[in-house]
């Protein structure tokens, strides 16, 4: 029992469960499901901006005079990792591609019933809206030294955590079951899978490579065994793959990088709800290799390297619209790839589709890397003397 109680066995579970029962289920079961997963996909997506606020808001009053100076740097390092892994995908892109045999006879998948019902449970506001109030609540707070309202922050805070630990983590293993349910019963993986898993298995790879030189880069900067803040990853890695959400794999992120003794807990409660929103090395990694393959297999030829460059430098940008929302990064940047690659409808449709057999795992790599981002934060506190402040994370 001890061992069903644990965390990953529990995600690795749901989506094994979530698989064979989309596989043998019929219409009538998967209408139940899909509902179900709704109503799951409704209730966590409705509990992201209240963690995003009372995480960010409450860390940056914490940090006193150095906070602008913290949130200036990260956002640069998330830049810089997310246009550089753009970059790096680019270049394996122009080497490997050509010598590739990619046939793309995408098969049709087979139609999702309806839900039973429908029951929207809206935001109180989308993500970015609550990343920017809690920034700037954050600072205006510690601007005109609101110790009254500082100290609401952090019981807000409390509450927050409350309703992460009772109610998010319970209810995660139950949607990836479902959301896996549903993509075994559509034919995503069954079908569609095999016709780029050469591809997937690359671009996979180079998550892995990309996530070695980020840790590398941040235990050499921070002087820290970076491993140590790696090996409690895998929960929020599975959590990742199950959602596709950055977001929605915030709460499991935020308990792994608390498990590391080489990250300071403000570093942690600061900078891992910043990343989840800003911070999306793996997809962009990923869009930039699928957009590349679409256009050898479509057009016959590979995107220009001046054009490469100019998509990838607007991508990090236009990736930071995206947290939260599953093929997100591939849908927020669409104006993209039709107006800078120049693809057509037949291009954005294969497109959207391969990335969305691979999104889970580029979503993996986002939250996995935002804990070497984090070490980085960690390592420029410790240069610069910054003092620690105490924060209690029970998760």
């Amino acid at each position: 029992m001890k061992f069903l109680s644990s965390l990953p066995v529990r995600l690795v579970l749901a989506l094994a469960i979530g698989i064979v029962v989309g596989l043998v289920s019929n219409e009538v079961v998967m209408q139940i499901i899909v509902t179900v997963q709704s109503l799951l996909s409704n209730l966590i997506m409705f509990c992201i901006p209240l963690i995003i606020i009372g995480f960010i808001a409450p860390s940056i009053t914490k940090l006193g005079g150095h906070a602008s100076k913290l949130l200036g740097l990260a956002l640069v390092i998330a830049y810089t990792s997310s246009v550089g892994a753009a970059f790096f995908s680019s270049f394996a892109g122009y080497g490997i591609i050509p010598h590739l045999n990619i046939v793309s006879d995408v098969a049709h998948n087979k139609e999702i019933p309806k839900q039973v019902f429908q029951l929207a449970i809206p935001q109180i506001m989308p993500v970015m809206s609550a990343l920017v109030i809690a920034i700037f609540v954050g600072l205006a707070a510690i601007w005109n030294k609101a110790e009254t309202f500082i100290k609401l922050l952090d019981e807000f805070q409390k509450i927050v955590i409350s309703i992460v630990t009772k109610v998010v983590i319970p209810l995660l293993p139950f949607f990836i079951g479902c959301t896996f349910a549903s993509l075994a019963y559509e034919g995503s993986i069954t079908r569609q899978l095999p016709i780029f898993l050469v591809v997937i298995v690359i671009v996979m790879a180079g998550h892995y490579i990309w996530l070695a030189l980020l840790y590398g880069i941040a235990g050499a900067y921070s002087g820290r065994n970076p491993f140590e803040v790696l090996r409690h990853y895998g929960p929020a890695y599975l959590t990742a793959v199950g959602t596709m959400s950055s977001a929605a794999t915030l709460s499991v992120a935020l308990q792994c990088a608390n498990k590391s003794s080489v990250l300071r807990k403000d570093m942690v409660a600061f900078g891992i709800p910043l990343f989840a929103n800003v911070h999306l090395c793996g997809s962009v990694l990923t869009e930039c290799f699928f957009v590349m393959t679409v256009s050898q297999v479509l057009y016959g030829q590979l995107p220009q390297l001046s054009t490469m460059i100019l998509f990838c430098l607007l991508l990090g940008i236009f990736a930071i619209a995206a947290p939260g929302v599953p093929g997100g990064t591939v849908m927020a940047s669409l104006g993209l790839i039709v107006s800078v690659l120049g693809f057509d409808a037949s291009g954005t449709a294969l497109m959207l589709t391969i990335f969305a057999l691979q999104d889970s795992f580029g979503t993996a790599c986002n939250v996995t890397g935002d804990g070497a981002l984090s070490l980085i934060l960690t390592g420029y506190c410790e240069k610069h003397n910054i003092g620690e402040q105490k924060m209690e994370i029970a998760l």
